[in-house]
C-alpha cells in the first residue's frame, strides 16, 4: 500500500523524507476485540496506546501505513493557543469552555512530554516558546483583546513583548506564549505503534474500511470481506468515514501548503505564528485566515525552516503553484538566511464551525466514537482525543466532555451564519454538473497531468500517466456525488465539498469517501 506521498507525486514532507513508516499486514480474517480503532494518525495511535496501557484488547487498523494520512503532513506543533482566538472562543463558547480549552491543551502537551519520557522515544520532542504578532497594519486592540483573554481562560504567562527570536518583520504587537512544543511526528508514531504490539495490541495497515455499524456490538467490516467485532469502535481518520453528512455539515475542508527551506545559520528554537489576513480573505465563511506559521526541524544536512500558510477551500483553487511560489518569496522576504528549498507539501485541515475540535460518541450511535475537527491543532487535539475517548470507554468522567461532544449546537449567530454560508457553498459546487470540462478533448492531456472531461451529461475525471496511456474514471465523488477537480501538485483528485481525495489513478486517500472513483471502460 503506498503512502499519500508515494500516491500523490513528489510532494514528501519534511516527516516522510527523514522517517520510514510502521507498516504491518493486513487484516486477514474474521476478529473479536475490546475496541476497534479506525485511522493510525495521531488520534488513534494516541488513543489504542492509552487503551493497551489500560490493558485493552486494542485492534487498530489503518488504509495505509501508520502516519501515512495528514498526521505526516503536519507542520507538527503543540500549542495552547486556539486557530480562532480564545476572544472569539469566549465570545461564542462562553468562559468555561473557553477555560477549559486552554486546560485541555496545556495537558495534551504535558501527555505527550510525559510519554516521551516515560517511554524514550527519540522523536526530537522539545519544549519551546511560542509568539503570535501583527502583521503590518494589524489591529494592536485585537491583540491586547486575545491576550486579555487568553489570559482569563488560564493562560496567565502569556505576556507581550518587543521583538521577535528571529527574523525580519515589522510588527506592532508581538505575544509571547511559554511552553508550546515540537517534534517529530512519525518518529513518535512509529514508537508508539510498537508499543501498542509490545502490550498486546494488533495493528494492521493496507486494511480499507467500508461499513461500521453501530450497536451492543460494533461490526467494522473491510473491504477484503472481513469483519471485526468489538464493545467500542473509534473513528480517527481526519474526516469521518462512517457518517454521511451529520459532522460533515458541521465543518468544512481547508487545504493548506507548506515549504522547507535550508537555514544558513545557527537560529533559536521557537514557534511563531502570525494573524494577517487580507480584505479578499476576509470574505472566507469559517475557514481558517491565510496565516503563516513557522517552525525549525533539523535533519542530517542541519536545521530548516518550515513555513506554512496560504490556505484555501480543499477543492476549490487551482493555483497550487503560484501559492508555494508566494509562501516561499514571504519566507526569503521574512528570513534572509535561508537557502535551498528542501521540501514542499500540502495537507488539509478540517474546519469546525464553532472553533473547536468534535471528540465523543457519534451523535445518534451507542458505541462509535469520532474525533475530527481539528483546525490548526491537531497534534494537540488528537492527544486530548486519546485521553478523552480513552476515559468514555472506561465510563470515567472527564472534564472536557461537553466542549468536544460532536452532538453539541452552538446557536450564536455568528456560528449560525458561518453553518449556513459554508452549506451553502457545498451547495454551489453542484453547478459542476453543467458547467464545461477542463479541455475539449482527452487529445489535450499531457503526460502526468489529469483533467474533467464531459461525455454527453457525464463528466469523466481523465490522467494521462507518463507513459502515455490515458485513464478516465467518473468524476463523482461516491461520498455526496459532489464533482471531483484535479489538483495538478499533489496530483489527486480532490472534491470541493467535503474533502475527499483519490489519487491519479482514482484510489480514495482522503475520506469521508470509503470507495474509488469509479472506473469508466473505454469504448
Amino acid at each position: 500500500m503506498e503512502t499519500w506521498g508515494e500516491r500523490a507525486g513528489d510532494l514528501i514532507s519534511f516527516w516522510e523524507r527523514t522517517a520510514r513508516k510502521f507498516r504491518s499486514s493486513p487484516s486477514a480474517s474474521n476478529l473479536t476485540t475490546d475496541v476497534c480503532v479506525i485511522g493510525a494518525g495521531i488520534a488513534g495511535v494516541t488513543t489504542a496506546y492509552l487503551l493497551a496501557r489500560e490493558r485493552k484488547n486494542v485492534v487498530l487498523i489503518d488504509d495505509g501505513p501508520v502516519g501515512g494520512g495528514m498526521t505526516g503532513r503536519t507542520t507538527a506543533q503543540f500549542v495552547t493557543l486556539v486557530d480562532d482566538g480564545y476572544d472569539k472562543t469566549e465570545k461564542i463558547l462562553g468562559a468555561e469552555f473557553s477555560r477549559l480549552c486552554a486546560e485541555s491543551q496545556a495537558a495534551a502537551i504535558d501527555r505527550v512530554e510525559s510519554i516521551v519520557s516515560a517511554e524514550k522515544i527519540d522523536c526530537d520532542f522539545e519544549r519551546v516558546d511560542g509568539y503570535l504578532f501583527l502583521p503590518p497594519g494589524g489591529s494592536v486592540t485585537n491583540l491586547k483583546c486575545e491576550l486579555e483573554a487568553a489570559q482569563r481562560a488560564g493562560l496567565g504567562d502569556i505576556e507581550r513583548v518587543d521583538r521577535l527570536p528571529f527574523g525580519k518583520f515589522n510588527t506592532d504587537g508581538v505575544l509571547r506564549v511559554p511552553r508550546q512544543a515540537q517534534f517529530h511526528p512519525l518518529k513518535y508514531l512509529n514508537a508508539l505503534a510498537q508499543k501498542i504490539v509490545d502490550l498486546g495490541g494488533r495493528i494492521f495497515t493496507g486494511t480499507r474500511v467500508v461499513e461500521v455499524k453501530d450497536g451492543d456490538r460494533v461490526e467494522v467490516k473491510t473491504s477484503d470481506g472481513y469483519t471485526i467485532t468489538a464493545q467500542a469502535a473509534v473513528v480517527a481518520t481526519n474526516c469521518p468515514i462512517n457518517d454521511r453528512l451529520i459532522i460533515h455539515s458541521k465543518q468544512a475542508p481547508y487545504a493548506t501548503y507548506v515549504v522547507g527551506l535550508r537555514v544558513t545559520r545557527e537560529v533559536d528554537r521557537a514557534l511563531l505564528w502570525d494573524t494577517a489576513m487580507t480584505a479578499e480573505d476576509e470574505n472566507q465563511t469559517i475557514g481558517p485566515a491565510p496565516y503563516h506559521y513557522i517552525r525549525l526541524a533539523r535533519d542530517e544536512q542541519g536545521d530548516v525552516l518550515i513555513v506554512g500558510g496560504e490556505d484555501h477551500k480543499s477543492g476549490q483553487a487551482s493555483d497550487c503553484e503560484q501559492r508555494f511560489a508566494k509562501l516561499e518569496r514571504w519566507a526569503r522576504d521574512h528570513f534572509p538566511f535561508v537557502g535551498e528549498v528542501t521540501d514542499r507539501w500540502s495537507g488539509q485541515v478540517m474546519e469546525p464551525v464553532d472553533g473547536v475540535a468534535y471528540i465523543g460518541k457519534n451523535p445518534g450511535e451507542k458505541n462509535v466514537y469520532v474525533v475530527t475537527g481539528d483546525s490548526g491543532n491537531g497534534m494537540t487535539h488528537g492527544t486530548i482525543a486519546g485521553m478523552l475517548i480513552a476515559d468514555l470507554i472506561a465510563g470515567r468522567e472527564n472534564p472536557w466532555t461537553k466542549l468536544y461532544d460532536p452532538s453539541r449546537k452552538t446557536l450564536k449567530p455568528v456560528v449560525v451564519a458561518d453553518y449556513v454560508a459554508e452549506n451553502a457553498n457545498v451547495a454551489a459546487q453542484m453547478r459542476d454538473y453543467v458547467t464545461p470540462g477542463d479541455e475539449p478533448s482527452a487529445e489535450k492531456i499531457k503526460n502526468g497531468e489529469g483533467a474533467i472531461l464531459r461525455d454527453g451529461v457525464k463528466k469523466i475525471a481523465a490522467y494521462r500517466d507518463e507513459s502515455g496511456t490515458l485513464h478516465e474514471f467518473s468524476a463523482v465523488c461516491p461520498h455526496l456525488n459532489c464533482m471531483v477537480r484535479w489538483d495538478s501538485c499533489e496530483k489527486t483528485w480532490d472534491c470541493p465539498c467535503h474533502g475527499s481525495r483519490f489519487d491519479a489513478l482514482g484510489r480514495v486517500v482522503n475520506g469521508p469517501a470509503i470507495s474509488d472513483l469509479e472506473r469508466v471502460e473505454s469504448e
